[in-house]
Parts: structure tokens; sequence; C-alpha cells
């Protein structure tokens, strides 16, 4: 039997569950994506705050989710907090508790302080001259940050936050450690069951491809963000 036949025969066997363990994949990615930029849009402003109570904050939260592995913050929400009374009985017990939405909290957690370093970069990348002219048309400090600046920013730097979500793609296979049957924890079952590395090759042109897919959405979108300096 030739090599083509051998992961012919394995996608038609494993196929439908390597395929669910890739849809569980995307809900990690996408879930995680989605409430880190929610809260990292709120954190870049805070970095950039004339308070100074709320730039140490969001400084704080950065250098503590920048400067430790994810694997351990996983390992920590999952199987340290559940140690302590407090957290089982508290109202965020069913998130942490659960293998996968902790999965998700974790990532998105991380995923926040990375993105927020990058918004903050756009904001201070965005030229005064445009501040100041939000300011002459009346505009009130919340105005300008929802009209001109955060608009201005993320397009500047929608390339990096693109990089981001491909950086997390590939973070999500960390959850399956926490007993989550994403697509990399069914690909290690199934390397496991069969004593090969079929499965994991699979799952590496998989991930490639998605890899592929998010690098030319976000060129689109660069695409259409520096429409105007073509012109």
């Amino acid at each position: 039997m030739s090599l083509f036949d051998d992961y012919y025969t394995l996608l038609i066997e494993s196929g439908p569950e390597i395929l669910d363990g890739f849809i569980v994949s995307l809900k990690l990615l996408a879930g995680s994506c989605f409430f880190a930029f929610l809260l990292a849009v709120p954190l870049a402003i805070a970095r950039v705050s004339e308070n100074a109570w709320l730039r140490q904050f969001a400084r704080t939260y950065s250098s503590i989710f920048r400067g430790t592995p994810l694997l351990v913050q996983i390992f920590i929400f999952y199987y340290g907090l559940s140690q302590f009374e407090a957290v089982r009985n508290s109202v965020i017990w069913p998130l942490l508790g659960d293998s996968f939405y902790c999965g998700i909290t974790v990532l998105a957690l991380n995923l926040t302080a990375y993105m927020a370093e990058d918004v903050r970069a756009g904001i201070m990348a965005v030229p005064h001259g445009e501040k100041e002219a939000a300011t002459a048309y009346g505009l009130s400090k919340f105005q300008c940050y929802r009209y001109i600046i955060i608009p201005r920013a993320l397009s500047i730097v929608t390339p990096v936050l693109g990089n981001e979500v491909i950086a997390q793609l590939k973070a999500t296979a960390l959850v399956s450690t926490i007993t989550v049957l994403d697509m990399t924890g069914i690909v290690r079952r199934l390397s496991a069951r069969s004593y090969t590395t079929d499965a994991l090759i699979i799952a590496g042109v998989i991930y490639a491809l998605t890899t592929l897919t998010i690098s030319l959405v976000v060129r689109f979108a660069e695409h259409r963000n520096t429409r105007h300096i073509r012109r």
C-alpha cells in the first residue's frame, strides 16, 4: 500500500473525528480573539491615559500575561485555582470548571495583553494633526477615540493584529493539555493509537492552510484600509 493510500484510508476512517476537533479549534480561536479584542481596546487606551493608576494597571496586566508562558497560565487557571474553595463557590467557577471555557478565557486574557500593546502602538502612531483636527471640530475625548483615533489606529496595525490571530491559532493547541479535544488533542490520540505520525502530518497541513486563509483575509483588510493612500 502506497503512502497516499495510507493517508486516504486515515481520512476516510478518522476524517469526521479530525473535523470535529478542527471545529473545536476554530471555536477556541474565534471566541478568544473576539473577547481579547473587546478587552484590548480599553486596555490600550488605559496604557496611554493621563491617569497614572490606569497606566500602571494596564502595564502590570501586560507584563504578567506577556512575561509568563501561556501553558503555565492555562495550568494555573484550570488546575491551580480549582484548589481554592472560594473559587469553587464563586460565580466564575462554571467558567473555570469547564475545560473548554477555561481554555477560551485564558487564551483571551493572554491575547489581550499582546493586542493591547499593538493597539497602543497604533494610537501612538496616529498623526497628531488628526487628533488636533478632531478637537478643533468640537469632538469630546470619547468621540475622538471612537470616531478618529481608534479606527485610524486599527487600520495602522491591521497586519500586526493579523499576525496575533495566526499565533493564536497555533496557541489553541495548548488547550489540549487540559482535556479539550481540539484538533491537536484528536490527532495525538489517533497517533498514539496507530503508532504513526500520519494524523499529526494531516493536522499540520490543515493548520498551514488555515494560516494561509487568515493571511489572505488580513491582506485583503489591509488593502481596503490603505485605499485612500493609493488614491
